[in-house]
Formats: structure tokens, C-alpha cells, sequence
């Protein structure tokens, strides 16, 4: 294959790897090349390289984008998928607190779940067939 034709599919190579947000089998079946083929560019073409290796960012604005339009669409899941992950400084987390101090094991029926609201903690124990809001 010529220098022309092989710059060419390289960069189909490159667009079906960008509308398939990097998937590669998907990429490689519809440029028609063989995964090694693409695998080969990568280590030998430095150019290549860089462009496919900026990709997974490509994905990842995607992904982002998609959670945000759900976020304007008043999506309850995706705003507390959203306030789990970026609203922590804010309070906005979950944690499970284990208390293992005297028994040296842990008791899978007895534990504190700590609710953290910011400057509020509701702490609430749980035994077995009890609950109890402290």
C-alpha cells in the first residue's frame, strides 16, 4: 500500500474510531482492517499514537455531556450520581462506618451508618432485628 492510501486509512481508521467512542473492534470492522493492523500502528507511527490516545477523553466529554443533559432534565438518579461523585467537599457523601474495636472481628450484624449533611451527622446503629437513630 502506497504512503497516500495508507495515510488514508489510518485516518478512517481514526474517524471509526471516534464515532464508536474508541472501540476498536467496532473501529477495525468498519474501516475493514485487522486489529493487529491497528495495533502495529500504534507502536511503529507516533502520530497515530497521539491521536488514538486522546480518545478515551472524547469519551469521557460524551459520557459527561449525556450525564448533564440528564441532570437539566430534572433526572433524580443522575444529580445524586453527580452530587455522590463531584459534591463531596459539599457534604454530599455516603459512608458506612465499621466499628471492629473490641472483638477484633467484624460483626456483619451490628454497624453505625453515618449520615453526613454537612455540619449534621445522624448516626443510626443497627442490630439484629433493630434500628436506632442516636
Amino acid at each position: 500500500m502506497d504512503k497516500k492510501a495508507l495515510r488514508g486509512k489510518k485516518k478512517a481508521m481514526y474517524e471509526a474510531l471516534v464515532s464508536q467512542l474508541g472501540i476498536v473492534t467496532a473501529a477495525v470492522n468498519q474501516v475493514g482492517i485487522n486489529r493487529r493492523t491497528h495495533y502495529l500502528w500504534l507502536d511503529k507511527d507516533e502520530n497515530y499514537k497521539m491521536w488514538v490516545t486522546e480518545l478515551p477523553e472524547l469519551a469521557l466529554d460524551f459520557a459527561e455531556n449525556a450525564l448533564f443533559k440528564l441532570m437539566k432534565d430534572r433526572n433524580t438518579a443522575a444529580v445524586i450520581f453527580y452530587l455522590k461523585t463531584k459534591g463531596k467537599g459539599r457534604g454530599y457523601i455516603e459512608r458506612v462506618e465499621h466499628d471492629n474495636k473490641h472483638s477484633g472481628k467484624l460483626d456483619v450484624n451490628n454497624f453505625k451508618f453515618v449520615i453526613d449533611n454537612g455540619d449534621n451527622q445522624t448516626i443510626k446503629e443497627t442490630a439484629p432485628g433493630t434500628t436506632n437513630t442516636k
